[in-house]
Order: structure tokens, then C-alpha cells, then sequence
């Protein structure tokens, strides 16, 4: 395994980005959050070990038209342009032409300028957005974090008994609303379309509102 350490971008980045690796995927990666993926494209493989020999993140984008696979005849990849800047925490290759890697969310970014090179990666120059300002969990939704804090506790149980890892990185940030707001966001089974609206907003705070209106919709009766 290797050291997490070794894979982090040393100092802190610039407002600005340019040619970064992007990464279209059908799913939305949430500042904070954790997000193992399996690699075999040869346009990823090159990328990931490209990252990780330079210590670079890469923009995860959620698909808006087009497949993760690259297929003969199929529909051109189209994305989102606010996405969440990715950074390389372990990186295995069990076999030649697999990797199994775990990314970690870093800051969201909106897309100024992508382009696709010849061999199908996409890149683009990026303007970091504003972190999720620190908010306290008000009284009204500390039902929320509490029923957070709970499923997190179970799934710390579960993990245990699996001998596997908590999909949550510690330490857990019960008391702010982007912290919690973001969790939730992760392991409700909400579409695609819906968890990128909710990474988008700029107030933490509304984001925590939104999802409560989910919860008490019956949205939290599975996680992912």
C-alpha cells in the first residue's frame, strides 16, 4: 500500500489549475469525502500513474451524457463543469492493466477551459471555488447530525466485523453543517443529478436544510 503521504499535493494549491486530469464518472465526489475506484482504462491508468508520480490531484466531473467506458460508437462524453478536485490516497495494482485506487475530495472547482487529448483524456484549466464556510449545526437540524453520527457508528460496526475499511474518514465533523451535509449527500441513494445540484451550492447551510427535507421525505431509508 502506499503511503498516503507521498500522494498528497505539497503546499497549498493556487486559485487556479491548469491542464488537470479530468475524470468523468457517474457519480459525484463531495469535498471531505472518501471514493475508492477501479481503474483499467489505459487513459486512467497513464493519468493515475502520472499523478501519483507527480503528487498532482485530478478533477472528478459527473457525466451528463456518455459512459465511463469508452465503447466503439458510442455517445461522446459530455460533464458537468463544477466538479471536486481528487487526491490520490492509496494506489494498489494487483494485476497488469488493473489498479484499484482510493481518492479523497479536495476543493470544488468550476471548468474554465477542457479539451480531449488524442488518447481520450480530457483536461481542463480550473478556478478553485470558495471551501464551505465553518457553520455551526444549528438546534433545528442537530437531529440530522445526530442520526448521522449514528448510521456512522453502524457502519463503523459493520466495517469492523468485514474487516474492511469505514467509508468515512475520521475525525467526524458532527457539529458543522457542510460536514455533515456532504455525508449524507454520499450515502443517500439519491440520482446523480440531484447529488451535484446539492454539491454546487455555495451555503452550507441550505445544503443541511435540503437534505433534512430528504430525510424526512423517507430519502434516508438506504445508503449506498
Amino acid at each position: 500500500m502506499t503511503s498516503p503521504d507521498s500522494l498528497s499535493p505539497s503546499g497549498p494549491l493556487p486559485d487556479a489549475l491548469t491542464d488537470v486530469p479530468l475524470f468523468p464518472l457517474g457519480t459525484v465526489l463531495f469535498p471531505g469525502g472518501l471514493l475508492p475506484l477501479r481503474i483499467f482504462e489505459v487513459r486512467y491508468l497513464d493519468m493515475v500513474r502520472r499523478c501519483q508520480r507527480e503528487g498532482r490531484p485530478f478533477g472528478i466531473v459527473a457525466l451528463t451524457r456518455g459512459q465511463e467506458v469508452r465503447q466503439a460508437g458510442g455517445e461522446q462524453e459530455a460533464f458537468s463543469d463544477i466538479g471536486t478536485l481528487a487526491t490520490l490516497v492509496d494506489v494498489q495494482a494487483p494485476r497488469p492493466g488493473l489498479m484499484m485506487i482510493k481518492t479523497h475530495g479536495g476543493p470544488r472547482f468550476r471548468i474554465r477551459r477542457s479539451a480531449q487529448q488524442p488518447h481520450g483524456l480530457w483536461v481542463g484549466d480550473l478556478d478553485l471555488l470558495p471551501e464551505d464556510p465553518a457553520v455551526a449545526v444549528p438546534s433545528d437540524l442537530q437531529a440530522q447530525a445526530q442520526a448521522l453520527g449514528r448510521v456512522l457508528e453502524t457502519l463503523t460496526v459493520q466495517a469492523a466485523d468485514a474487516g474492511a475499511e469505514v467509508p468515512v474518514r475520521q475525525p467526524w465533523q458532527l457539529e458543522d453543517c457542510a460536514w455533515v451535509a456532504n455525508r449524507w449527500c454520499e450515502l443517500l441513494p439519491l440520482p446523480v443529478a440531484m447529488k451535484q445540484r446539492l454539491m454546487t451550492l455555495d451555503n452550507p447551510l441550505v445544503r443541511l436544510e435540503l437534505v433534512g427535507d430528504l430525510l424526512a421525505q423517507g430519502g434516508g431509508g438506504a445508503a449506498r
